[in-house]
Parts: structure tokens; C-alpha cells; sequence
């Protein structure tokens, strides 16, 4: 049965699409089969993720009806889509009044669990009920936090959020904090970088992300870094954070 990890922080800019999208895509490159759920009704995930068809359904649709069918091939083999759109937002309205409404997106997976080694889900830029429903529904959770001040502040919020959930998900775990838009330039990356991995130590990736141009562009292409272009540093860098995941949760 396929392990569930949401990549989730609440602030926006910090990577966490981009590491979503291409985590996915380096785990389906060394041959896992993965399922990429986009939970945020932004729909980036859904973007980067070049799905051909027109008038697709969408994560929306499989919460609201268990008979609708989302799942979608992607260019690369071994990884699947569930895309979102702007409907999303009225599942945020409507989960409200819901009764169980943390339960509805593990409810919804649970029926797709056994087909894919792992799952894994971009969540919106809050901590709101998508993002509880994500948690609830996650075996642990990546947290992606920008080399800038104020990143522990973000990520002290996130981890307190997650010990409310663990009163319904006692299971979920921390699988990583992972260092995005390292600036081997700029002093303030290591000062952050020195004091996440103090307070935080092997909960940390030794793997970083760095700035990297094409990991910027490949986005307006519609494609995963590794897609467009494999010689990148962006692209090597996910495929060793794709490698250090596996050995950390394997």
C-alpha cells in the first residue's frame, strides 16, 4: 500500500508546487509508481503537469462523487495526475459544513491507495481545511521553507498545526524540511540553513534546491524540471532528493 506524503507550507513563494511536481517526477524517473494529487485551486500542479485532455474531472469531482474517475496519465510513465481547478475553492466553502469534513480526502483516497507506490500532494499556501484534509489523509508530510528570515517562524506554525492533527492522524510524521532557492551567494542562506538543521537536525534534507534558472521556466512549459531539461542542476538536485527520500522512508 502506497505511502501518502503532502508537501505543505502555508506561505507562498517558498517551492512548495515546484517541489511537489518534481519529487513526483524524479520518484516516476527511478520507476516508482506515483500519483500526484493537486489540492490547491491555483491549479500550478495541473499546469506543470501537461495533461491533454480539455474538459478533465478533477479532485473536486472525486470528493464530491465516488463514482467519478480523475486520474490521469502523465508524459512519463510510471506517474499519474489528479488535477484540480478553481472549483476547488468551493470544496474549501462546502467541507465546512461537512459532516467528518477532515475525513473527505482520505476517505476519497483510501480507494486508490494500493495502486501506487506513493502519493503525493501539493497543498495551498494556508493552513485551512484543504490542508487538514491533506494531513489527515498523509502517512507524513515535506516542508519546503525558503533560505530567508522568518523561515522558522513558518515552519514552528506548521509543526504546531501538525500535532493538532495528530490527535486524529496519530500516524503522520515529519519525512523532511527541505532547503529550497539556496544562494551560495548570499550569507543569509547559511545562517538559515545553520539554524534549521540546529533546531531540526536529521529532520532536514542534506539535499538542497538551489536557485537554478530552469527549474524557474520550466513551469511556462508545462512540464517537470527533468522533462525539460535532464542536465540541469534543478533536474539533478530532485533526482538526489528523490533518492535521499527513498532511503529515509524505504
Amino acid at each position: 500500500m502506497g505511502k501518502i506524503i503532502s508537501v505543505i507550507n502555508q506561505k507562498g513563494g517558498v517551492g512548495k508546487t515546484t517541489t511537489a511536481v518534481n519529487l513526483a517526477a524524479s520518484l516516476s524517473a527511478l520507476e516508482k509508481k506515483v500519483l500526484l494529487i493537486d489540492m490547491d485551486p491555483q491549479g500550478n500542479a495541473t499546469s506543470m503537469s501537461s495533461i491533454k485532455e480539455e474538459n478533465f474531472n478533477t479532485i473536486y469531482d472525486m470528493m464530491a462523487d465516488p463514482k467519478i474517475q480523475a486520474v490521469y496519465q502523465t508524459k512519463m510513465p510510471f506517474l499519474k495526475v489528479i488535477p484540480c481547478n478553481a472549483d476547488l475553492t468551493s470544496a474549501e466553502i462546502e467541507l465546512l459544513d461537512a459532516e467528518n469534513r477532515e475525513f473527505v480526502l482520505k476517505e476519497t483516497l483510501d480507494r486508490l491507495k494500493d495502486k501506487f507506490d506513493f502519493i503525493i500532494i501539493d497543498s495551498p499556501p494556508a493552513l485551512n481545511i484543504l490542508s487538514v484534509n491533506n494531513m489527515v489523509a498523509s502517512d507524513g508530510i515535506i516542508i519546503p521553507i525558503q533560505c530567508e528570515y522568518f523561515a522558522l517562524e513558518g515552519l514552528s506554525r506548521i509543526i504546531q498545526t501538525m500535532k493538532s492533527i495528530k490527535n486524529i492522524n496519530p500516524d503522520i510524521e515529519i519525512y523532511g524540511i527541505l532547503l529550497t532557492m539556496y544562494d551560495k551567494r548570499v550569507k543569509l542562506t547559511y545562517e538559515v540553513e545553520n539554524d534549521v538543521r540546529e533546531h531540526f537536525g536529521d529532520l532536514v534534507f542534506q539535499t538542497v534546491i538551489p536557485r537554478n534558472v530552469k527549474l524557474s521556466e520550466s513551469p511556462s512549459f508545462g512540464m517537470p524540471i527533468i522533462l525539460y531539461d535532464v542536465s540541469s542542476i534543478g533536474a539533478k538536485k530532485y533526482l538526489e532528493l528523490a533518492e535521499e527520500f527513498l532511503s529515509k522512508t524505504e
